[in-house]
């Protein structure tokens, strides 16, 4: 096993918000698709490159949150470019750039939707 996740869904209540926000936020488009049991779903940037891909997710039983388990966004080669945008994007930050040592940099924020999701990077 290569990776422990395979996949994840972020929460939304208005899914064409947080579709523009994430799609801002990974400099990125966020493709939209709807499936025959009314689940919206807008891949993220990447999904189709392998490795582990995720969602923006607007159906029933889909919640955000600002508890529970937090997912970590890939920062790219500085932490600094993607987290600029949160803000610009509608976004919050809640915890800054942090050194995490030698395993890199870490940061915190909340989506227009209200779930709290992190950046790591490298660099």
């Amino acid at each position: 096993m290569s990776n422990v996740i395979s996949w994840f869904e972020i929460p939304a209540k208005d899914f064409n918000r947080a579709c523009n926000f994430y799609s801002e936020l990974l400099d990125g488009t966020v493709q939209q698709m709807n499936n025959e049991g009314g689940l919206q779903m807008g891949f993220l940037p990447g999904h189709a490159q392998g490795g582990v891909g995720g969602a923006v997710v607007k159906g029933e039983g889909y919640e955000p949150t600002n508890a529970g388990s937090v997912v970590y966004l890939n920062g790219g080669d500085d932490l600094d470019v993607p987290l600029a945008r949160v803000e610009k994007a509608g976004g919050k930050v809640l915890f800054p750039k942090t050194s995490i040592g030698e395993n890199g940099f870490i940061a915190q924020f909340m989506d227009t939707e209200g779930n709290r999701v992190a950046l790591h990077s490298m660099a």
